[in-house]
């Protein structure tokens, strides 16, 4: 067969395909380990920073020990024992029709279609019972589904922090719910006053010398959809159907 025919080439492009497609397969399978610690220990980050823990120059995983996953029943606001917090995957159980819930129009303010029925939430615990809990949070903003988390403080009221870890919004509009600075003004907020859900994000800023503006988020500005979508997200996670129900328990020492 002559080297330039046709099915010489075109058996020597088959063999580099083949080639090619083990050495990528075999990658893949070999650094799957890699991947899968490096993505958790980036959750582990993310929760710590959401929560005003993160230190630098200290190891993760030795900073999260003060740190305990708990599965709640969304439906009850209760803890279970039904799944293993460190490997109860949420998102998976979101669109597992078994073990989520779909959602009516009125109801899905955060446009997520279905809520899982337990949810995966943070504990750092102190002497008195709960130093803060830190809540998983999803919601739509403009282009995409924003993942996060929400922090509170013992009171269970009071905003330790916030922080998203995946979302495709704008750079330098919607995507300053990245910027130190803006989630800097959520801690010390108060996200509850009385059992009462008063948190919220504005369109604008907030008014610092009215009443109620403790519980006010100033808006990411030129990013009204982004800011719309935050406040939908805060408002689903930490009421009712979210959250709620969990932090009344707590706070009586039910859950």
């Amino acid at each position: 067969m002559a080297n330039d025919s046709i099915q010489k080439t075109f058996a020597v492009a088959m063999a580099l395909c083949i080639v090619c497609a083990v050495v990528v397969s075999s990658a893949a399978v070999i650094l799957r380990p890699t991947q899968q610690a490096n993505k958790l220990l980036d959750l582990k980050t993310n929760i710590l920073a959401s929560a005003g823990l993160l230190q630098a120059g200290v190891d993760i995983e030795t900073q999260f020990e003060q740190i305990s996953a708990r599965i709640v029943d969304l439906e009850t606001g209760l803890f279970t024992q039904k799944f293993d917090g460190q490997a109860f995957d949420q998102r998976k159980a979101s669109k597992d029709p078994a073990l989520s819930t779909a959602l009516t129009s009125d109801e899905d303010i955060a446009k997520i279609k279905r809520r899982a029925n337990y949810a995966t939430v943070y504990v750092v615990e102190g002497q008195q019972g709960v130093d803060k809990i830190i809540l998983p949070i999803k919601g739509y903003g403009l282009w995409s589904t924003m993942y996060g988390f929400l922090a509170l403080e013992a009171d269970l009221q009071t905003v330790a922090g916030i922080g998203f870890y995946q979302h495709a919004e704008t750079p330098g509009l919607g995507g300053e719910i990245d910027n130190p600075k803006w989630k800097s003004s959520w801690v010390g907020k108060q996200a509850y006053n009385n059992n009462e859900l008063v948190l919220s994000v504005l369109k604008g800023k907030a008014d610092l010398s009215r009443p109620g503006s403790e519980s006010q988020i100033d808006g990411l500005a030129g990013a009204t959809l982004t800011t719309r979508g935050v406040n939908n997200l805060v408002q689903y996670w930490l009421g009712e159907q979210g959250f709620a129900p969990l932090i009344s328990h707590l706070k009586t020492g039910e859950a």
